[in-house]
């Protein structure tokens, strides 16, 4: 198992968007998004309760969560690799693609 995908002491682990490479780090305990956010990246969102699936994305590695029981996704799409950012907390360290992440300007 990779450094990548230990937990930090406080629950928190490193995700990393690629292309772009850019990384954040996200506690189990908050979306990604919110975590992203925190850490100057917006991903792109619009309703942010997993029922639009403006957010969607693919997950490169990683184990996530959902905070609700059944998210905007069909099971093939599950079953290749797509998460909702949104509503999704990280499990492990993660690698997600999403070329339209973007920095925030602060």
């Amino acid at each position: 198992m990779s450094n990548e995908s230990l937990p930090a002491a406080d629950g928190a682990f490193s995700v990393r968007i690629e292309p772009s490479g850019w990384r954040f780090t996200a506690a189990d305990s908050m979306s990604l998004r919110e975590a992203a956010r925190q850490c100057g990246i917006d991903l792109p969102s619009s309703c942010r309760n997993g029922t639009c699936r403006t957010c969607m994305c693919l997950l490169l590695s990683g184990q996530i969560r959902y905070q609700i029981e059944w998210p905007g996704l069909s099971s093939d799409e599950k079953k290749a690799g797509y998460i909702l950012p949104c509503i999704a907390r990280p499990q492990s360290g993660l690698v997600i693609l999403e070329p339209r992440a973007t920095r925030i300007s602060r």
